[in-house]
């Protein structure tokens, strides 16, 4: 039986501009009026929202290209979640008891147009699931960079969110070889072991260009690239005749601490003689790649999971006061994969 909504509901706010990277004294968790749903209107239960490294470029300014507006001081923080609609205004289609995903995460309970929220359906076994960024990874491999059975693919930050479904993703889609990067080597051995890696260059044991030439002596065809900055430099070292690199993350401005930095740049110095005598490609992802892979990726996810041919690797905290405390922990790649909140656990 679907509960009643309360009549208040928390969210997590930004309270204080943070200089660097944002850290938990700069959110607060604030109770806030819930009002019932209007015309058109549904509140929706948050059973899990998600984790991501975009909040940092999001917090105080919008970036040109972002489609996503900035979060200033006073206001809540959002982000992708999963839900079950509690209550509906008149007019609406969906019911009490329906599951849906929606981009107001960072609270317990949402109200927002029915509009913005889409239904679950029974493609992928676990709610949460539908939390992964796997389809950015999919949508990468299969429609910027176009991988083929036998390439040699990079795949840099490979125990985020993106890079550990990747290295499985380009496996199953027959890449020869698959070599990641990350900063921990107990992490190294989780993506050798589970994650379908057959090598792991672990930054700043020696310099990156070198490990990876050491990693990929015959170069790479493939490059999913969400780092940036000197792995993309050394990648460009390291490509084969039309190499086919796709740009989908740029964690080393985003995770920066350096002054200056506010996560809205990733520079990297690219061989452009290089790239052009290769006839190397490189192209930026975006959501409005995603496309009809969304719904591939969708059907695809849920048999490899079934399957047991694939793995979700992801860490659920729970607890809405967990969240600013998530968010840290993520800066720090202290987990492996997709982080979520468990905001009203049990």
């Amino acid at each position: 039986m679907t509960a009643e909504p309360p009549l208040t509901t928390r969210e997590i706010r930004l309270v204080r501009a943070p200089e660097h990277l944002p850290r938990p004294e700069h959110f607060a968790l604030v109770e806030t009026p819930l009002p019932s749903p209007g015309p058109g209107q549904v509140t929706v239960r948050n059973r899990y929202f998600l984790v991501f490294p975009g909040l940092r470029t999001l917090i105080g300014r919008a970036p040109e290209g972002v489609p996503l507006p900035p979060v200033h001081v006073g206001d809540a923080l959002f982000g992708p979640a999963v839900g079950e609609v509690v209550a509906v205004g008149p007019g609406c289609e969906l019911r009490p008891g329906d599951e849906v995903t929606h981009l107001l995460g960072w609270r317990e309970h949402a109200l927002l147009p029915e509009a913005e929220c889409a239904p679950l359906g029974s493609a992928l076994p676990d709610p949460v699931a539908h939390l992964s960024s796997g389809a950015a990874a999919y949508a990468a491999l299969t429609r910027l960079a176009a991988l083929r059975p036998g390439d040699t693919v990079l795949v840099t930050g490979a125990a985020g969110a993106v890079g550990s479904l990747a290295g499985q993703v380009a496996r199953l889609l027959g890449a020869a070889r698959v070599v990641g990067s990350t900063r921990s080597p107990h992490k190294a051995a989780r993506l050798r072991s589970d994650l379908g890696y057959d090598e792991v260059v672990v930054t700043g044991a020696a310099p990156f260009a070198e490990q990876l030439a050491a990693a990929v002596p015959d170069g790479i065809d493939v490059l999913l690239d969400t780092v940036g900055g000197e792995q993309l430099t050394a990648a460009v070292g390291a490509a084969r005749r039309g190499a086919r690199f796709a740009l989908v993350g740029a964690l080393s401005g985003q995770l920066s601490s350096d002054p200056g930095d506010d996560g809205a740049r990733a520079p990297a110095e690219i061989d452009t003689f290089r790239v052009i005598t290769l006839g190397v490609t490189l192209r930026g992802f975006s959501s409005a790649d995603l496309g009809e892979a969304a719904d591939e990726w969708n059907k695809q996810f849920g048999d490899w999971l079934r399957s047991g041919a694939i793995v979700f690797p992801h860490v659920r905290i729970p607890g809405i006061d967990r969240a600013p405390w998530a968010l840290q922990e993520l800066f720090e790649g202290r987990h492996i994969g997709t982080v979520v909140v468990e905001p009203l656990p049990g």
